[in-house]
């Protein structure tokens, strides 16, 4: 019994940690490596723009990817 209930209350912790947001525009800084997804006007209907972090120097990587609907939730940046 204490196993399932471990469980439950485990899953109901980590659930919303896996939603990804979705940012109105694209922050100006971020962390190399560190993800953050755009909602672009640059990517076709259904898709967001995934931004990746570089180190010093390197441009960053821009790629327009679709995320499922119960992962994106919608924020704005803080500028």
């Amino acid at each position: 019994m204490r196993i399932v209930v471990s469980v439950m209350i485990l899953s109901a912790l980590t659930m919303p940690c896996l939603a990804q947001n979705v940012l109105k525009s694209e922050p100006l800084v971020l962390a190399p490596y560190e993800v953050a997804y755009v909602q672009a006007a640059s990517c076709p209907v259904g898709k967001v723009l995934k931004v990746t972090g570089s180190i010093r120097g390197l441009h960053r990587k821009r790629a327009c990817v679709t995320l499922a609907a119960d992962q994106a939730s919608l924020v704005t940046a803080i500028p």
